[in-house]
């Protein structure tokens, strides 16, 4: 079993610790791909780039050309993983999701730590739209850039730790959930400090992506998730029209050039 870890920013070292951590929780015999986008911001703290980085992920997807079983699209509260279920034909998993879905199993309430203020209002729509907003009892923010997990990470590591302290104290959560594909490998540290048990949405989403592609399960192609219409996209996919003069066809044609190597691109009908 392949599947692909696809980092929401194009910072590749942050690619590297995504890979390990999902590496960590992969079973026997899955193998773990990381991809980082071919443009978008060095981190995704806006909603300006979580679209950029929506648009950049299906781009690196649909351009990846070897086979593969399932996907993991590691943002937190990113933007773009319906886009990827209408494309692609195997499971599509986001972190958010899967985090969350854990640690419902985990005890009756779960707060998240993600790293800005900003990202919190994000976070709590991603929840709402899944349905999975009336379980979590906080998003708290730990005042943490996204590049400082990596410049600064027993800074990071404090500053998550104290929000995670307030949420089971005073949210009454009884689970944690590290909310950012930056924080990968951080959970133990965190559960040692808060005695809670501590979910990391990477290590989530492998497994669950492994559950589903054992399963012989997808993604439902009867409605919300259908294929794209066939029409023509104008310089798609970017990576590959960037600085060309490629016109553009329909998008079943551009799809199936990018389905070389065996992907996994689900074709519109003709």
């Amino acid at each position: 079993m392949r599947i692909l870890a696809v980092n929401v920013n194009t910072t590749k070292s942050m690619t590297t610790g995504i890979v390990e951590e999902a590496r960590r929780a992969a079973g026997p015999g899955t193998e773990v791909v990381g991809l980082t986008p071919s443009f978008g911001a060095p981190s995704v703290e806006s909603s300006f780039e979580s679209y950029l980085a929506a648009v950049a992920v299906m781009d690196r997807v649909v351009t990846y050309e070897e086979p593969y079983d399932a996907v993991i699209q590691a943002g937190f509260g990113e933007h773009g993983r319906e886009g990827l279920q209408e494309l692609l034909d195997v499971p599509v998993i986001d972190i958010t999701e899967a985090a969350a879905h854990t640690a419902m199993m985990l005890g009756r309430a779960f707060s998240i730590v993600t790293t800005l203020d900003r990202a919190v209002p994000q976070i709590e729509d991603r929840l709402r739209v899944a349905g999975l907003l009336e379980l979590c009892a906080s998003v708290r923010a730990a005042d943490v850039e996204v590049l400082a997990l990596e410049s600064d990470p027993s800074t990071a590591v404090d500053a998550i730790e104290a929000q995670a302290s307030l949420a089971i104290a005073h949210d009454r959560a009884e689970v944690i959930v590290l909310g950012c594909g930056g924080m990968a490998g951080l959970s133990e540290a965190i559960r040692q400090r808060t005695g809670a048990p501590v979910v990391d949405g990477v290590a989530a989403a492998v497994k669950l992506a492994e559950s589903l592609v054992q399963l012989g399960l997808t993604t439902s192609k009867l409605r919300t998730y259908a294929r794209p219409r066939p029409k023509a996209i104008t310089g798609w996919p970017l990576s590959r029209t960037r600085g060309t003069s490629r016109s553009a066809g329909p998008i079943s044609d551009v799809f199936a050039a990018c389905a070389t190597g065996g992907g996994r691109v689900a074709l519109p009908p003709p």
